[in-house]
């Protein structure tokens, strides 16, 4: 183990953060499991679920283990061949997709022979992300064209979006909207960036009329569910999803400043989702405003080590892709409790190294260790130049070691021949 953490390069305060929320998580996540375990007649024993986000957890760090070693550079290239493959298993996902509890139907995938489900659109925003980050970089040094970024750039992004769109409006939203931070930060034309944001609408407007023009087929069917939960967040109109707002209320309003304790929470026995969706309802019913807060906080103080992480960084793909990476998941982790707090329509975002499910913790692993990767380089140099001052250091004591040395040598000679004397001078006075 010691080997192990002699051997985590890259900034510190990152790992220190994430593995304060990985530790944290297990509390909340054996606590709200229970309506799991009572579900389908089952015996309520948690134990289960907490061993599964236990190996959930230990992967998620094997993997950011694994991806910080490689350099981060590898990645750049690396985008460009897996967009493709992201539209293939997208496309897959849209035709075969699992229904994960009755709901989220097209949003999941599964493995044959292996069993296991997991979110394409979690795995093609990180590719997306890298990809847009390897675009801005190449062009640092170029005027950019409109026209030609509309088939690099954003031709790809729009392909990507609109095979995640039918079935998860709030992660297309999520993706458009921190593709667009990152270009803007990466200096891309504010004048094309318009262009660029006026024609999502246009095509999120038309999704929705032939939505409305095609209420029967199965390609639209989310869309009814997206004006449901807008027209119940906006007006007094039930829907579903009340029934989980107002328990995540319940759950809050009865933390109060210090909460119930922990595995006191009452509303996780009734909160659909309480282990995920709405696991932040379940810390501060147990730990109280006091938890709630500190939960923020140290996703603010991990938003702070991005920031310090991407102003180190020497080149500008590593900015663009600690930005790109690290941004989505701190907003994605915002959405989360101002969902359960009832300051945005329910979105279906996870909270981050904290809710339980395997393809939001592994897909955030991968995040981080490209993230820590670009921060080890910035060590590793920083090492290099002062391996380089020591070397220069022990250099400059030899060399001033040869000339006293040498000047010793001198002073000997000189003081042996005012001894003896001149063998010239004694011949010459004879």
């Amino acid at each position: 183990m010691k080997q192990y953490l002699n051997n985590l390069k890259g900034d510190k305060g990152i790992w220190s953060f994430v593995a304060l929320l990985a530790l944290f998580s297990f509390m909340p996540v054996f606590s709200a499991s229970s309506n799991l375990a009572y579900l389908g007649h089952g015996t309520g024993n948690t134990l289960g679920y907490l061993v599964k986000h236990l190996g959930h957890i230990g992967f998620g760090f094997a993997i950011i283990y694994m991806v910080h070693r490689v350099p981060y550079l590898y990645f750049r290239s690396i985008s460009k061949v897996f967009l493709p493959v992201v539209w293939v298993i997208l496309a897959i996902t849209m035709i075969k997709g699992t229904v994960i509890g009755g709901a989220n139907a097209s949003r999941w995938l599964q493995i044959p022979f292996i069993g296991i489900s997991f979110q394409p659109s979690a795995f093609a925003a990180l590719v997306l992300y890298i990809y847009v980050a390897r675009y801005l970089s190449k062009k640092r040094e170029e005027a950019i064209d409109f026209k030609s970024s509309l088939k690099e750039l954003w031709l790809p992004v729009f392909v990507t979006l609109m095979f995640i769109l039918p079935s998860n409006f709030s992660t297309t939203a999520l993706i458009f909207s921190m593709v667009v931070v990152l270009v803007f930060i990466g200096k891309y034309p504010l004048k094309y960036l318009s262009y660029v944001i006026g024609s999502g609408i246009i095509i999120l407007a038309f999704f929705v009329l032939l939505a409305k023009a095609f209420p029967d087929a199965k390609f639209f069917s989310r869309v009814s569910t997206w004006e449901s939960r807008i027209e119940s967040f906006t007006t007094d109109k039930p829907d579903e999803d009340d029934y989980q707002i107002e328990k995540a209320k319940i759950a809050i309003a009865s933390g109060k400043i210090y909460g119930l304790g922990p595995g006191k929470s009452v509303q996780k026995n009734f909160l659909p989702q309480s282990s995920s969706d709405f696991i932040y309802a379940i810390i501060v019913e147990e730990y109280g405003l006091v938890g709630g807060f500190g939960v923020l906080i140290l996703y603010l103080l991990l938003l702070f080590r991005f920031v310090v992480a991407a102003h180190k960084a020497n080149t500008l793909f590593g900015k663009l892709v600690v930005i790109g990476l690290g941004f989505p998941m701190i907003f994605q982790a915002m959405i989360n409790m101002a969902v359960a707090v009832e300051l945005l329509p329910v979105t279906g975002q996870t909270l981050p190294l904290i809710s339980s499910g395997g393809t939001s913790i592994w897909m955030t692993s991968i995040a981080l260790g490209i993230i820590i990767g670009v921060t080890k380089k910035e060590e590793e140099i920083e090492e290099e130049k002062k391996e380089s001052a020591k070397r220069e250091e022990a250099l400059q004591k030899m060399i001033d070691a040869h000339l006293e040395a040498e000047e010793n040598q001198a002073d000997e000679s000189y003081s042996i021949e005012d001894k003896v004397g001149n063998p010239m001078d004694a011949v010459a006075n004879k």
